[in-house]
């Protein structure tokens, strides 16, 4: 049944979770991990469609949608153009011998990447979840400076598979398989806007002097430009070029991983370009498609030469590298950003979703507002009575009105603004008007 929805505001005609959510949920708990869909306190909704900004549930409830789908919709859930490009791939040529007989579009996909990623960041290595691709960095970065350790950034989040994980910060995803992860990772605090650069240089020198003299002298730093996942938060100003300018002194790989905050989202292709800061290689994922599981690792041609030529046999490789699907969505995602100028979108309907929520910070139960373009994030006090945060019970409250939205942070303290780049003013000041309403209440 065709999909007449896209840019309308709400219709909840079924308190959510409707009956019919509640039944797949029963059915889903059967045949599912009980650790990967939560039903506490209440079930999920299922989602039956989605256009543009909005999504159908299975009750026949239509959203607006402040997440993007975890930032992938970028151009809109279900894009025309990027389904029909997929779909026509689809019937031409749907696998291919990756590393062996390689697609062709998967030549045109890298040239397109590296067309649009700043500075000399030319070679790429294509993967699947973003955290391959974060895998694939560290890996790289290994080979080009032969040290194994890692500096992350606490409050961190790369990923879970297991060399991702190990760069992870939350304990709650490492501490159930901390025996078996790298012990070389050392984490940093991440700074946040108004630390003073020589207070947050420091504690880096100081993990990268420490690991000196271990078995595991630091190699890479690995950093979100924007932590999406740790709470929203942006670096004080001149904190990535210090980065830079400390990896060229020690001879570390700088990896920046924009797979939440790449792809337009913060005004720019790339976050890190607010800073004029070019990593050595740069991690991209999830909206790169905006449907599809396509990520990649995109270095400069001196680092990734640290890599052995194939002569046979690809020592970092997988099954569906370069998939011709995911390169044909990717291509046509490309396309839709920059022929609707999604980019240029972001920053000046960041601006003003940015002026509205800096309004909020009246309310006692505001702390912070931060953010970057179309990434926005209003930290709230840390619980109510009941000890839940208080941003997630604002966020529960807000799917009853028929907004879909995310609390981020390590305590989910963050009310987070990601949504579609192509959402409309009217429902962004729809879901405003539903929240602020909620954050009146409660002061």
């Amino acid at each position: 049944m065709p999909i007449h929805f896209g840019a309308v505001l709400p219709d909840i005609r079924t308190p959510p979770p409707g009956p019919h959510s509640r039944e797949l949920a029963r059915r889903l708990a059967v045949v599912e991990s009980r650790n990967i869909t939560s039903q506490q306190p209440e079930p999920p909704i299922f989602w039956d469609a989605a256009h543009g900004a909005n999504v159908r549930d299975v009750d026949g409830n239509t959203y607006i949608d402040l997440t993007a789908g975890f930032s992938v919709a970028a151009t809109g859930h279900s894009n025309l153009a990027v389904v029909r490009a997929a779909a026509a791939q689809m019937r031409k040529l749907s696998h291919a011998l990756g590393d062996v007989n390689p697609a062709a579009i998967k030549v045109h996909l890298l040239e397109h990447l590296t067309r649009i990623a700043p500075g000399p960041l030319d070679v790429a290595i294509l993967a699947g979840a973003g955290a391959e691709a974060v895998e694939a960095a560290l890996k790289t970065a290994l080979l080009y400076t032969g040290r194994p350790g890692i500096l992350a950034f606490e409050h961190a989040y790369h990923g879970l598979t297991y060399g991702a994980l190990a760069t992870t910060w939350r304990n709650e995803f490492r501490a159930p398989f901390e025996k078996q992860l790298f012990s070389g990772v050392r984490f940093a605090p991440y700074p946040r806007e108004g630390t003073q650069l020589h207070d947050a240089m420091r504690s880096v020198q100081r993990a990268i002097d420490e690991a000196k003299t271990s078995s595991t002298p630091i190699g890479c730093i690995i950093i979100e430009p924007v932590q999406g996942r740790g709470g929203i938060v942006v670096p004080p100003a001149g904190f990535l070029p210090a980065l830079r300018a400390l990896c060229d002194e020690h001879n570390l790989v700088l990896i920046f991983d924009e797979i939440y905050c790449g792809m337009g989202r913060t005004g720019h292709w790339f976050a890190c370009e607010h800073s004029n800061t070019v990593p050595d290689i740069l991690v991209v994922g999830k909206a790169l498609t905006g449907m599809l599981p396509l990520s990649a690792a995109i270095g400069t041609r001196e680092v990734m030469n640290a890599w052995p030529s194939s002569t046979g046999e690809a020592i970092h490789t997988s099954t569906f590298l370069g998939n011709p699907i995911a390169c044909a969505a990717a291509l046509a995602q490309i396309e839709q950003i920059e022929r609707h100028r999604l980019v240029e979108r972001a920053a000046k309907q960041g601006a003003w979703l940015r002026k509205h929520l800096e309004e909020w910070r009246r309310f006692k139960c505001v702390i912070d507002v931060r953010g970057q373009g179309l990434m926005q994030g209003v930290e709230l006090r840390a619980t109510t009575p009941t000890d839940e945060p208080l941003a997630l019970t604002i966020a529960r409250a807000a799917l009853q009105e028929g907004i879909l939205m995310l609390a981020e942070g390590s305590h989910a303290e963050v009310l987070a603004f990601t949504p579609p780049l192509n959402i409309t003013r009217a429902q962004l000041q729809y879901a405003l008007n539903v929240i602020v309403s909620r954050l009146a209440k409660v002061g």
